[in-house]
């Protein structure tokens, strides 16, 4: 399990590389002036192709709430609103 601090700055947007289903990918979270929300970005490394664009949906304490459910088979993902962690497995 990998844990990475969402630690987002005026200047430029969030990003983190990380691995799902045994690929490189890079992840850029993005702040959406017109819907007054964070986004969640996938673009695959080579070629650079986007591959998940969707709301950030943080999950609640006693449920974790998949943000890859649909595109990756054995990876998970979800968004700890508490901690304000990303938690990537395996």
């Amino acid at each position: 399990m990998t844990t990475i601090p969402f630690a987002p700055t005026s200047n430029q947007a969030f990003s983190f590389d990380a691995t799902f289903d045994g690929a490189s990918y890079t992840c850029v979270i993005t702040w959406n002036i017109w819907a007054q929300r964070w986004y969640l970005n996938i673009y695959s490394i080579n070629p650079t192709n986007l591959v998940v664009c969707k709301a950030l949906i943080a999950s609640p304490p006693n449920y974790q709430i998949n943000l890859l459910f649909g595109y990756f088979t054995t990876s998970t993902m979800y968004f700890d609103d508490g901690s304000q962690t990303f938690v990537i497995a395996p």
